[in-house]
């Protein structure tokens, strides 16, 4: 567990030891800055002092702070996101808060001093001054969530996306107006066809050629701007994203990360999308237009020919339930990854359909460029990455009705209660060593 790394890392920086750094840890500063500056002013009110004062439970108790405020924080952006939904009760956003703050991989990690909980927490603050317009203040969360975890940039850039997404809808809207085309309004009904697509380069292009917009743009994003161009030089400066240990963290093209997550969010959000009619359209969608499955079907098949990377992490580390994934499922036969496709293709098709109702295709295509961005560099198939982009997805979806957030917190309890279950009572050891090792996500 990466807790052997973490708490006296924590301990150091409790001690003053600003200066000393385990050349393992991977990530900025920011859980062990947060850790003590929660910490010390509690020190000094009580007068405490021992080991107690900096000791695991008590770091571990930070992330529980955290996941409180996390639940807090999706309460709030589901209010901002669904405020418009006048169909919905109270009772509902509640529901939604309550079920994504015990999202099964997150939950987990609340109870151990990992990076997790703060970097959600951070991110989802970031996200929040977002949408309430507050640049200047999400840009510096945006850096507080940085430095808990460096690939949130690109969350912090899904956020300077949604303004750009904004400004586009704007600007599309006014235009069709224009040629009195009240059809399509808003960038969401561009037709999601060959001459639609032709449409909408055609506008982006017009778009990005006008000085007028590209200016408006600026004066809109700056704030993000500078916190892309810090990150920057800290790359610049440091040659690379990763500090420390390099080694096991390399950048590849790895596609079918992208599938892995798409079949782990089907899954998860089950009790929010599962119905016969939503198969049924699904099918009705492929006899419509066969020759796009058929090309959607080759082009999976050629990524995950070509581009299916395995970290040996995944081969070697059975403490982790991908582990157990991988053996089980991909390791069963060579052909089993190909086998999958189809799911593969139906989880795509059933994201973009969540996702797109009641969002722009500008928005849509924001988050999906950061998706991609997020998931396919990623050599290790690690659930912890999807994290946030799961969180983001879910908050966008239509509110579902009580039952079936209610089966949705059932099915969270069930998976929390088995997994930690599982982690404080099924514990093994490895041959040729005597430390009691535990499953986990």
């Amino acid at each position: 567990m990466d807790e052997i790394f973490h708490v006296p890392q924590a301990q150091k920086f409790c001690e003053g030891k600003f200066d000393e750094w385990d050349p393992m840890i991977t990530t900025l500063p920011g859980l062990y800055l947060v850790s003590v500056g929660l910490i010390q002013p509690v020190v000094w009110l009580a007068d405490l002092s021992g080991k107690a004062v900096c000791s695991a439970a008590m770091l571990r108790f930070i992330n529980t702070l955290f996941n409180c405020g996390n639940l807090y924080l999706l309460y709030l952006i589901i209010y901002q996101i669904h405020y418009k939904d006048k169909t919905r009760t109270a009772c509902r956003r509640v529901l939604t808060a309550l079920s994504l703050s015990t999202f099964p991989v997150l939950y987990f990690f609340t109870f151990l001093y990992y990076t997790d909980a703060g970097s959600t927490f951070f991110t989802l603050f970031t996200y929040l001054m977002t949408l309430y317009g507050s640049h200047k203040m999400a840009a510096m969360l945006g850096v507080c969530a940085i430095l808990f975890r460096q690939t949130n940039v690109v969350w912090v850039g899904f956020c300077a996306g949604t303004v750009v997404a904004q400004r586009l809808d704007e600007v599309w809207a006014a235009e069709q107006t224009k040629k009195r085309d009240h059809r399509s309004p808003a960038g969401s009904h561009v037709p999601l066809n060959v001459a639609g697509a032709k449409r909408l380069v055609r506008f982006l292009w017009e778009f990005a050629t006008t000085t007028a917009n590209m200016k408006a743009l600026v004066m809109a994003t700056w704030p993000y701007l500078l916190v892309a161009a810090g990150f920057a030089g800290f790359v610049a400066l440091n040659g690379g994203i990763v500090v420390g240990d390099r080694s096991s963290h390399e950048a590849c093209l790895n596609f079918p990360q992208l599938f892995y997550f798409l079949s782990f969010t089907l899954l998860l959000s089950l009790p929010l999308t599962l119905c016969p009619r939503r198969v049924l359209r699904f099918l009705q969608s492929i006899r419509r237009q066969p020759l796009l499955y058929l090309a959607l079907t080759t082009l999976a098949l050629l990524l995950v020919w070509k581009f299916t990377h395995v970290h040996k992490y995944l081969l070697a580390d059975n403490r982790h339930f991908p582990f157990y994934v991988w053996q089980r499922v991909y390791q069963r036969h060579p052909l089993v990854r190909y086998l999958l496709v189809p799911g593969y293709v139906f989880a795509t098709w059933s994201f973009q359909d969540t996702l797109l109702q009641g969002r722009s295709l500008f928005w849509a295509l924001a988050f999906g460029v950061c998706l991609v961005v997020s998931t396919v560099p990623q050599k290790l198939l690690e659930f912890r990455y999807y994290i946030l982009p799961y969180l983001l997805y879910r908050l966008h979806m239509p509110l579902g009705s009580t039952p079936r957030l209610l089966l949705e917190i059932g099915l969270y309890a069930a998976i929390n209660g088995a997994t930690i279950y599982i982690f404080l009572y099924r514990t093994f050891q490895w041959p040729d060593s005597t430390d009691v090792q535990r499953f986990m996500w």
